[in-house]
């Protein structure tokens, strides 16, 4: 029945859904996630000095890092090698198109949780995908919206939790002889230690160690692409020429190559699965839309940079044989090998070690959203999650996941079915508030600034966009009106 399902989702529907959303939206936006690429810098830049608030939210810098640590995982590393195994090396060209695409919903769902996010009494904000179905649709669609809420839970709080405990401590037992059962009980005692100091806490971690574990994982691609650089060209072409079933040699077939490509690719960088939208809309910003450029740039980190990293590293091996069964991260552990020695081998185990622990932490603050959109003020209830995600490090670590894999897989497309459904539905929204950047953008406004009070009409929360005077410096003259705290 899993498999049955699985095949319908990602062989059919979500293909097209993802096609449809992504060059759908490139186009009516004009290609915003290359116009505004180079914006990004100065976005983030910006947010630096925008974040007097009194409630200490995150600015776009820290949910950027947030968001990173969530889509940067197994999916970058054993992913990119199961792609290759059973897609062939044509599986990465439509990674990366997935990717180029998945930039643009990025910035559309990104955006829309932003417009759409709630301030809570205590001066936090939420938002996600629950948020803009029940908000930007309606209250007929609540049922959609909480439907998406336990998905989100189930899926990412528990699901993907149990998982990337898996390939850590698999991973460290094969390189370093460690049992699973102790990389369980350390990662669930660390995991811990961290969860219960809230999402700033999870901030201030990623904040150290995004940049270190992607930084390290570029630097070492660099080394191999040096090694080997007059082989690069081969290796592109390679790729593109089994993406189109020009290198029948390499085996996987188009057909193979491109649901390799698709599902990897949203697994590995969640574009339009709605997940990262969860941590963008908590961000304290001028305008929807920065998030949504930063957003896109995640996606552009994730698949473009660390995904073809991967990649590269096996092509340029000599490791990937399509004639022998086998791959994940052990494919990946032998490739490295071959260019560096053995010491490579550990190198991954490490490597993958900080990115699902990372992960871990993302899908963690994803399931507390999924439990805060039905407003149960229950500590204990909290807590209690709290402790399940530190019982299914332990767990995940020694148990086969097999079927839970297939599971997460079925409950994943599901997310990622209602979320694309809504940003169909929300496209013409979404378009208004990037047009309104767009105009202030091209009105010399350095700084755009998101006035709620022109947006009544799609249910926006004023409340949510409220800014701080400490905070008038940093917006030009005007184009704060009706923007200002009234606290």
């Amino acid at each position: 029945m899993l498999d049955f399902l699985n095949d319908i989702l990602w062989g059919k529907v979500l293909i097209a859904l993802l096609i449809a959303v992504g060059i759908g939206f490139t186009v009516a936006s004009r290609f915003v996630q290359f116009r505004y690429f180079g914006r990004m810098f100065r976005i983030l830049s910006a947010s630096q000095a925008f974040k007097h608030d009194k409630h200490d939210h995150l600015s776009s810098f820290q949910a950027l890092l947030l968001s990173v640590a969530g889509r940067v995982g197994g999916g970058n590393i054993a992913g990119v090698a199961v792609a290759i195994t059973l897609g062939g090396p044509g599986a990465i060209f439509w990674m990366w198109m997935v990717g180029l695409m998945g930039m643009a919903t990025s910035f559309l769902e990104c955006t829309l949780a932003q417009a759409y996010k709630q301030a809570e009494p205590d001066g936090t904000y939420r938002g996600g995908p629950a948020y803009y179905i029940s908000r930007g649709l309606g209250r007929k669609w609540n049922w959609l919206a909480g439907l998406y809420s336990v998905l989100l839970l189930v899926t990412f709080g528990f699901g993907f939790t149990a998982l990337q405990s898996y390939s850590v401590a698999t991973s460290f037992e094969d390189a370093f002889g460690i049992p699973v059962r102790y990389s369980g009980i350390g990662l669930a005692i660390v995991v811990g230690l961290i969860i219960f100091g809230g999402v700033k806490r999870i901030a201030k971690v990623s904040e150290v160690l995004v940049p270190v574990m992607a930084g390290g994982y570029i630097l070492i691609a660099l080394v191999v692409l040096g090694l080997n650089v007059e082989r690069i060209p081969d290796a592109f072409m390679l790729i593109v020429n089994s993406a189109f079933g020009l290198e029948q040699a390499v085996g996987g077939g188009v057909g193979a190559a491109i649901l390799m490509g698709v599902k990897r690719g949203l697994f590995s960088n969640e574009a339009g699965l709605g997940s990262a939208p969860n941590v963008a809309a908590v961000a304290y910003v001028p305008h929807p839309a920065n998030q949504g450029v930063v957003q896109s740039f995640s996606v552009f980190i994730d698949t473009l940079v660390l995904c073809s990293s991967t990649a590269f590293i096996i092509l340029l091996s000599g490791a990937f044989d399509p004639s022998i069964d086998g791959g994940g991260i052990v494919l990946t552990q032998t490739a490295l090998a071959h260019h560096v020695g053995e010491w490579g081998r550990s190198f991954v185990s490490v490597a993958l070690l900080l990115f699902g622990f990372s992960t871990i932490l993302y899908n963690y603050y994803l399931g507390e959203n999924g439990l805060s959109f039905f407003k149960i003020e229950n500590r204990a209830l909290f807590n209690a999650f709290r402790f399940a995600i530190i019982g299914l490090c332990f767990w995940g670590a020694i148990t086969d996941l097999g079927t839970v894999f297939a599971f997460a897989d079925v409950t994943m497309g599901l997310l990622a079915l209602a979320n694309l459904f809504a940003l169909i539905m929300l496209m013409k929204p979404g378009l208004r508030i990037m047009r309104d950047f767009d105009d202030q953008i091209k009105a010399g406004v350095e700084q755009p600034i998101f006035d709620a009070a022109k947006f009544s009409d799609l249910n926006i929360d004023a409340a949510a966009w409220e800014i701080e005077p400490e905070d008038l410096g940093q917006v030009p003259q005007g184009a704060a009106a009706g923007v200002v705290s009234s606290n």
